[in-house]
């Protein structure tokens, strides 16, 4: 493994996160309705699985998930429903005023890793960009920093969203439109859901 193969690695990775996806839209609306603690927290938890599941798809998990069709399908369908939680939560407490709500940074830090725990896509996203850009034959050190790279880049990137999107100019235009953004981000989420359920 080269040097090269990391960057073009964290390249694709910060394309990844930065899309709009379930975690991205949690990730924001924690921090803007729950402060930067609590969107750290959730940065985290999402982080520290997504990087797991680059650890398993590097030892081959996704070759059990093609062998056991029902296990995906499983963790498949508990991701949707979870998804499906998240935002009817977030659609009935869009009217709550922002000083009621709150969310300790260990409840955020769980919710992180359940909503990439519940999204076996990730592991498939893995392993399909690991065998584009890695070589085959990694040594187990060579494993375990890639899979340190993955955490480092995700925590940084949720630790810079969540300095960002505290920032009180943020934060008093969140509140004025919270109703909007809300019910809008719950829409998405739901709209994920639904997509997991009925996507293969």
């Amino acid at each position: 493994m080269e040097f090269s193969h990391l960057i073009a690695f964290n390249l694709a990775l910060f394309a990844a996160i930065a899309s709009p996806g379930p975690a991205l839209l949690v990730a924001i609306k924690t921090t803007l309705s729950a402060g930067r603690q609590s969107g750290i927290a959730v940065g985290l938890g999402l982080g520290l699985v997504a990087s797991l599941w680059t650890l398993a798809a590097l030892l081959g998990l996704e070759a059990v998930f093609l062998l056991f069709p029902w296990a995906y399908a499983l963790v498949k369908f508990l991701g949707a429903g979870y998804l499906l939680y998240v935002a009817y939560r977030m659609w009935t407490g869009a009217r709550t005023p922002i000083g009621n709500e709150t969310k300790p940074a260990a409840h955020a830090f769980r919710q992180g890793l359940l909503i990439n725990i519940l999204n076996p896509k990730s592991v498939l996203f893995a392993a399909a960009v690991l065998v584009v850009i890695f070589p085959a034959g990694l040594t187990t050190t060579e494993n375990l920093l890639i899979v340190a790279n993955h955490l480092l880049i995700e925590a940084a990137f949720y630790t810079a969203l969540a300095f960002a999107m505290s920032r009180p100019a943020v934060s008093a235009s969140y509140m004025r439109a919270k109703l909007y953004i809300d019910r809008f981000a719950a829409g998405i989420l739901g709209l994920l859901g639904l997509r997991l359920l009925m996507t293969r």
